[in-house]
Parts: C-alpha cells; structure tokens; sequence
C-alpha cells in the first residue's frame, strides 16, 4: 500500500459521492428522521453498501476495459435496446436534476428570509451552465478539489446542526435492527452515477498491458470510493439524526392519517435553518455538476453525439429545467404535494436503476470483455441477489403507486 499511489487515484470517488448527497437525498433524510426517527438507519447503510458494491463494479470495467459503461453498451447490446437504455438514462438525469434546480432554489428562498421565490430561484440556477464552463478544466483534471471542499461544506454545516441536537444514543444504534422494509434505495443510489463514475476512473492513466498495475488501480479506486461513500454516509446519517432529535414524536407517528411529525423549541433555531440552507445549497450545487457531466457521458458514449462542451451543458440543463420550473410552478405554496413529487421522483430512480446494474453486472462477469478481473464466484452470486432484491423492490413499488 502506498499513500502516494492512493492520492493518485484521488478525485472520481469523490466527484460520484456528491450524487449520494443531493437534495433528494437530503429530503429523504428529512423524512426519515422526522417520520420514523432511528428505525430505517440500517436502510440508508446497506443502500449506500449495496451502491458501493455497483460503483465498484463499473469503475473496474473502466479501469480494465479503457471505456466507460456508456460506451459499452454502445458497442456489446443492439443498437434499439442501446436506445432504450439511453433514453432510460436520460429521464434519471432529468428526474434527479429536477430535485437539485428545485433544491438549490429552496436554498436561495431560505438563505435569502424569502426575498427569492423558489421560482426566480429556479431560473437563477439555470445559469450555472455558464458556471460549469468557467470550472469544466479544473473539474475535470481536479475533481477531488472541488469535490473536497463541496463535500465539506455540507458536513460541516450538517455536522453543525446534528451537534446543537441531543441524541439518544441508544436509539441511535437500533436503527439497524429495524424488521426489514424497503426503502431509500432510489434516494441513495442514483443510476446515472454509474455511468459517470465509470467514465471518471479514465482520467487516470494505468499500463493496462501489466496485470499488477491495472490489480493496484483497482484497489486504490475501490479504497477512495469506500472512504469518500463513508463520509457521504456520515453526512446523510447526521440530517437524519438532526431531524430525529427535533421533529419526531411516537405519538404522532402513530395517529391513524400519519405519520406526521411535531417541530421542538431548540436555542438557536434560526441560526439552524441559515446552515441547514447553506448545506442544501452546496448540495444542490454539487449534484447539478455530477448530472451535467452523467448526461455528457451517457449522450456522448450511447448516441454519440458529438457537440462542444458548452452545447452539450446547455442541453443537458435545457431538458431538466423545463420540468423544474413546472414543479416549482405547480408546487408554489403546497409543499405537502411538493413532497409527494419528490417521492415520485426518488422512486423514478429506484425504477431506472436496473438500466444502469443489469449492464453493469452483465459486463462484469464476461471474461472476453475484462478478462481475469471479471466478477465470478460469490462476489457474482452476492450482485446478482442484489439485482434480484432491487427488481423485486421495484414491482412492489410499481403495484402499490
């Protein structure tokens, strides 16, 4: 092992985490601390398990393969169901890049004590296109700068709040022996990140002729990918707990039209909601630069289309923004049916996700395409249970909406 060697392979790990902390994520954390208090914990930990294991997997295959899964499936499946698959991929971006415009602009209303509407605010983060031109080099060639400071921001501001709570320790830890419940898994796991992270392990150069220096690369990329969801863990824990502590009550969790959730009198609220506000932004901010540069990947490697960096930005955003500003729109002053579409949307994900795993473990497992770094055995049988769960999940969800 070499520290030197790790900070090499530094930055793609760090970039795809920012997708495990959008604000669909966060206000899934919300929910589920202010609704549920401790009891899901143990969902939101084997989630965010369950997308290491498919993180891992698709940065293989772009270590091994040179090319991203994008571009594998391009050139491995038919050319219809390479659409199908595209077309799959874009309504993730769009799904997920709805919750961020719509987060950010949630933000700017509380950061501003609501001098933007959530509608200006919306439009306002649409001309982040033009900052994702100024910062593409260096978030390209430097990504775990940005991702560093990005990821601090939201820790620090959550970690902030988590510690001017009180938390009840012992609950705390029963949070991972709830009964078994399925849920979060679309929050947490964002299908397009597959894809994008596949394609940022490609920015660091390895010999592939030698089998020891494609194994090391390997290994440095599945350490990062681990470190750097670990600490998204820990920030998506604090939200959860934060809002555990203040907002959930048995009683009212109980009531027959519930669960609902009874807000606390706590020092320094208003100081509260200015960092939780600052969190929420930098998490809107993030996550809008992973779903720009998921759906250059996914457009560039499955259609092929080949257009400079500022039109395939301005794309992108262009086919998101629409749908953010009809929610923003029809949603202004009803956040009870704000929330059921952030629910749809979080559930969109866990539906589209299989259009990302099912290639992924497809590719995987093929030797002729990776070789003796292909996955077999029990790591083979553990994804494709996995695979099974998140279908099953998934018909169960499509049944009850």
């Amino acid at each position: 092992f070499s520290w030197r060697k790790l900070w090499r392979f530094t930055g793609p790990g760090w970039l795809m985490s920012l997708a495990y902390l959008d604000p669909g994520n966060l206000e899934s954390d919300l929910q589920q601390g202010g609704y549920t208090g401790y009891q899901l914990l143990w969902v939101l930990w084997w989630a965010t398990v369950m997308g290491f294991l498919l993180q891992e997997m698709v940065a293989r295959l772009g270590i091994v393969a040179g090319r991203d899964l994008a571009q594998t499936v391009r050139s491995e499946y038919p050319r219809w169901l390479c659409y199908v698959v595209y077309v799959m991929m874009e309504c993730a971006v769009i799904g997920a890049d709805i919750q961020e415009v719509v987060g950010s602009a949630i933000a700017l209303n509380l950061l501003t004590g609501g001098f933007v509407p959530v509608v200006v605010g919306c439009a306002i983060t649409a001309l982040d296109t033009f900052t994702f031109l100024a910062v593409e080099y260096l978030a390209r060639e430097d990504g775990a700068r940005w991702s560093r400071h990005l990821v601090g921001t939201m820790a620090a501001c959550f970690f902030v709040n988590w510690g001017q709570s009180s938390t009840d320790g012992a609950a705390l830890l029963k949070g991972w022996a709830a009964p078994l419940a399925v849920s979060a898994i679309g929050a947490v796991i964002m299908p397009h990140n597959l894809y994008l992270h596949s394609s940022l392990v490609l920015s660091r150069k390895v010999q592939r002729a030698s089998k020891q220096k494609v194994y090391d690369a390997i290994w440095y990329a599945r350490i990062e990918s681990a470190g750097a969801l670990l600490v998204a863990f820990l920030i998506n824990l604090a939200v959860v707990a934060t809002n555990a502590n203040r907002f959930f009550s048995a009683d009212c969790a109980e009531i027959e039209q519930g669960p609902y959730a009874v807000p606390t009198a706590w020092a320094g609220r208003d100081a509260a909601l200015y960092v939780w506000a600052l969190g929420l932004f930098a998490a809107g901010q993030s996550s809008t630069m992973v779903c720009t540069y998921a759906g250059q990947v996914i457009m560039g490697g499955m259609v092929q289309i080949k257009l400079r960096p500022w039109k395939q930005i301005a794309m992108t955003r262009a086919l998101a923004l629409g749908p953010a500003l009809a929610v923003a729109v029809s949603t202004y002053g009803d956040q009870r049916l704000f929330n059921r579409i952030n629910e749809y949307l979080n559930v969109l994900q866990s539906v589209l996700l299989p259009f990302a795993m099912l290639p992924a473990l497809h590719f995987t497992r093929s030797t002729r395409i990776l070789g003796c770094f292909a996955s077999g055995g029990l790591y083979s049988y553990l994804t494709f249970a996995l695979a099974a769960l998140v279908i099953a999940v998934n018909i169960v969800l499509v049944v009850e909406f």
